[in-house]
C-alpha cells in the first residue's frame, strides 16, 4: 500500500516543527491523531522516521533522507493542482465574489482597476449572500472567493487575507436619542436594543453585540436581521440599534438613519477569504490586487 500525500504532508510539517504539539495546531488537528497517522506512515514503511522522548523530537537518518523527497512530492503535487485550477479557470474566464453588503471603503473599484489589468479577460461577477451564511457562499461553493467579516464559523479551513482593520460605529433612527451625540462610549449602549445577525453566525453575531465587552451582561436583542435592507428597514421603523464597521457608516446613511462613533471597543476586521485547496493563480492575483501598493521613495530635490 502507497503513502497518502496527507500522511506525507503530516511528516513534514512534524519535521519543520519537531514538536507534535506544534505541527498539530499548524495542522488544525489533535496531536493524537497526527501522533497516529506519524506511527502508521512509520509502519507502512518499516523504519522510525523520528526519535522523540518527553522533550525533544528528532529526525532519524531514514527521516533525514525522506524529508526532500517528501517536499519535492508535495511541491509537485500544489503545481499539478494549480495546473488543473488554472486550465478549468481559462476555461471558464469568471470569478465570482461573494458579499453580505456592500463593502465600501473603495474596496470594490480598486478591485476591478488592478485585477483587469492583471486578468483583463476574467468576468468578476459579484454575489450578494445573506448573513444566515458567515462564510458568504464559500461553504456552499457558490462563490470563488468572498469579502468576511472575522471571526466566523469555519474560518480555520478558508485562506483569509485582512483586508481593513476599522473601529465600531452604531447606526439608529434620526429621533433617537443618540440622535445629539457625536459620539459614544459602549458602557453607554449596554441597555439598548440591538438588532443581531441570526444564531448561525456564531462568534460574528456575538462580535457585532459586542458581546466580549459587556462585562457578562447579555444583550437586549429584539429583531434578528437576515441582509442589509432589512436591518435599513428595522433600524428606520424602531428604536433598535446596530454596530457597524466605520467603512460601511456612509452606506448606512440614508433619510432617518444616522451613524456615530462607538468608543471602547476592539475595532471590526474585514477580509477576503477562499478555500484552503483552491489554488488558481487566478485567485492570487484578486487578493494581490487588494494588498497596499508599496510607496514610492520620495524624490528629493536640491532647490538653490
Amino acid at each position: 500500500m502507497d503513502a497518502h500525500l496527507r500522511d506525507l504532508r503530516y511528516f513534514v510539517t512534524v519535521a519543520e516543527e519537531l514538536s507534535f504539539t506544534r505541527a498539530a495546531e499548524r495542522l488544525f488537528i489533535s496531536q493524537p491523531t497526527l501522533s497516529k497517522q506519524i506511527r502508521q506512515l512509520e509502519e507502512l514503511m518499516r523504519v522510525r522516521l523520528f526519535s522523540r522522548d518527553r522533550r525533544t523530537v528528532r529526525l532519524t537518518s531514514p527521516g533525514e533522507a525522506l524529508l526532500p523527497a517528501a517536499r519535492e512530492l508535495l511541491r509537485q503535487w500544489d503545481e499539478a493542482q494549480r495546473a488543473v485550477g488554472d486550465a478549468a479557470a481559462a476555461e471558464a474566464s469568471r470569478l465570482t465574489v461573494g458579499m453580505s453588503t456592500s463593502v465600501g471603503r473603495g474596496l470594490l473599484a480598486t478591485l476591478r482597476e488592478r485585477f483587469t489589468g492583471r486578468r483583463p479577460g476574467c468576468d468578476l461577477r459579484l454575489r450578494q449572500v445573506n448573513w444566515t451564511d458567515p462564510t458568504v457562499g464559500l461553504a456552499e461553493g457558490e462563490v470563488d472567493v468572498a469579502f468576511v467579516w472575522l471571526p466566523f464559523p469555519g474560518q480555520d479551513d478558508l485562506n483569509v487575507r485582512v483586508v481593513a482593520r476599522e473601529p465600531r460605529w452604531v447606526a439608529f433612527r434620526q429621533g433617537h436619542w443618540l440622535a445629539e451625540r457625536d459620539e459614544v462610549d459602549f458602557a453607554e449602549l449596554l441597555d439598548e436594543k440591538f438588532l443581531a445577525l441570526p444564531e448561525s453566525a456564531g462568534p460574528l453575531r456575538d462580535h457585532w453585540l459586542a458581546t466580549d465587552e459587556r462585562g457578562g451582561r447579555p444583550p437586549v436583542v429584539c429583531t434578528t436581521v437576515t441582509n442589509a435592507e432589512e436591518t435599513f428597514a428595522a433600524l428606520e421603523s424602531s428604536d433598535n440599534i446596530v454596530l457597524l464597521a466605520a467603512g460601511n457608516a456612509e452606506i448606512y446613511r440614508r433619510p432617518g438613519i444616522m451613524t456615530i462613533p462607538v468608543t471602547g471597543l476592539a475595532p471590526s476586521v474585514l477580509a477576503l477569504a477562499w478555500r484552503r485547496g483552491d489554488h488558481r493563480s487566478i485567485i492570487r492575483d484578486l487578493a494581490e490586487a487588494l494588498s497596499p501598493e508599496p510607496q514610492r521613495p520620495a524624490t528629493v530635490r536640491n532647490t538653490p
